[in-house]
């Protein structure tokens, strides 16, 4: 859901915002550069860390290889 909020800034920092935007939308770029800093992404970066540690990857794709295993020997 989207909501409407009227700002007030500095008009060097909106002639900036013109810039670096160019001619794409401003609110785009606004929400773009508040996102990482109002939304907690410690769920995210924790997982960035998991699959970044090369042995924990490695047991957990033996893990699930085993459990596939598991799965093709089950009675039916």
């Amino acid at each position: 859901m989207r909501r409407k909020m009227t700002i007030t800034i500095d008009a060097e920092i909106y002639e900036g915002l013109l810039r670096t935007a160019g001619q794409r939308d401003l609110n785009l770029v606004i929400e773009n550069l508040l996102r990482p800093l109002v939304l907690d992404r410690t769920l995210d970066d924790g997982y960035r860390a998991m699959a970044a540690d090369d042995d924990r990857e490695a047991e957990a794709q033996e893990w699930c290889e085993g459990l596939s295993a598991d799965l093709a020997n089950e009675a039916r």
